[in-house]
């Protein structure tokens, strides 16, 4: 078997049931299987992959055992020569994982494979690619310090191409599975982020190359499964110590400095998070692309605040009010998708996808907050 996807999910169904229909799509032609480890899920996600996804392997966890456990138990029960780490606010394009194996083929020693990372608004997310944080990397994040030497995101690699980064992001790491096993995985002292840094790092120092590759776009909604809430920054803030023991010398003044500093920007975005709000933007118009009248006229009822447009007019909308761009997936590929929202990222277009015969309207206009969900019926 070439490919296992390993998807670790949590209270994610409908963007889960998205992604897995993209992952549908990207395994056709290839020798693969679907590991869904769910994490003691309340929404019904079990469900929703025992009745529609019926050929994907289905662990459900009675307790969260967090996303580094459970993704060891995935690559556990995994078959494929390689395993991908996929988050379950993803979408990949039909041809994703074939130009992936065809690249890490090539390469002699490779650790973790990433890709071009965008969220639900198009844009590129930095994280895709970045440094090793070292102490002083991250005092300069923390202390909003500009320097290249020290900087936090690798900007040596455009995110268009393609090169060796030392750390990756665990929304997708496409490696061995041999070599996942060598570096025995994600460490389980962390319970919810930094994991994939520690992963990052293991597989560097084990002597592996780990690449980004910026050919591949694929959509990471971010804000579904990273919410910024006061718990992720409880999370993150243990995370970055767990690693900085682990893999740095001890210090006392440079750890108290660190100390200092990582919770001076605890306490910062604490207080920005408690006393932030989400500015709606007033949306007047939508666009329907799809040819699909049935779906149209419940979008309309649905909606009735808006002013639909043609779908033909998606490229030549003038207006100067923003509108939300209703993509219905059942006559628009995984790949287009993408492409949609790389070409009209920071336009006047809010997106909405829609899941194929299950009235589901999904989208997420910014990568700190939820997604946004709406039944048509």
């Amino acid at each position: 078997m070439q490919l296992s996807v390993i998807i670790v999910s949590y209270n994610a169904k409908h963007f889960l049931h998205l992604c897995l229909q993209s992952v549908v799509k990207a395994i056709e032609k290839l020798k693969a299987e679907i590991i869904v480890v769910d994490n003691a899920s309340t929404d019904g996600t079990c469900t929703l992959v025992r009745s529609e996804f019926k050929s994907v392997k289905l662990i459900a966890n009675t307790d969260n055992i967090g996303f580094a456990k459970a993704n060891n138990m995935g690559v556990a029960k995994a078959k494929g020569d390689f395993v991908l780490i996929l988050n379950p606010d993803t979408v990949v394009a039909e041809d994703t994982f074939t130009n992936c194996l065809t690249f890490a083929n090539t390469q002699n020693n490779l650790g973790a494979l990433g890709v071009k990372l965008i969220d639900g608004t198009g844009n590129f997310l930095p994280e895709s690619k970045r440094n090793l944080p070292t102490p002083l990397v991250t005092l300069c994040k923390i202390l909003g310090v500009k320097s290249q030497k020290y900087a936090y995101y690798a900007s040596h690699i455009s995110e268009n191409d393609t090169g060796e980064v030392t750390i990756l992001v665990g929304a997708f790491m496409f490696l061995k599975r041999e070599t996942y096993l060598a570096v025995k995985g994600f460490d389980t002292d962390y319970f919810m982020y930094g994991e994939d840094i520690d992963l990052s790092y293991k597989l560097s120092k084990a002597g592996y190359q780990n690449h980004y590759l910026g050919s591949e776009s694929v959509i990471h909604f971010k804000g579904e499964s990273t919410q910024k809430d006061v718990k992720y920054l409880k999370y993150f803030y243990k995370a970055m110590f767990i690693f900085y023991k682990k893999h740095f010398k001890r210090n006392f003044a440079f750890e108290l400095i660190l100390y200092l500093g990582m919770t001076l920007w605890f306490w910062i975005k604490f207080f920005q998070i408690k006393f932030s709000f989400s500015k709606k933007i007033e949306v007047k118009e939508a666009v329907y692309l799809g040819s699909n009248l049935a779906v149209l006229n419940k979008l309309k009822i649905r909606f009735s605040e808006l002013d639909f447009k043609k779908s033909d007019l998606l490229f030549d909308l003038k207006t100067d009010s923003f509108a939300l761009l209703f993509i219905d997936l059942a006559t628009t590929s995984f790949k287009k998708l993408i492409k949609i929202l790389e070409k009209h990222k920071n336009s006047q277009y809010n997106f909405r996808m829609l899941l194929p015969n299950f009235d589901v309207v999904i989208g997420s206009d910014s990568a700190s907050d939820k997604g946004e969900i709406t039944l048509l019926n």
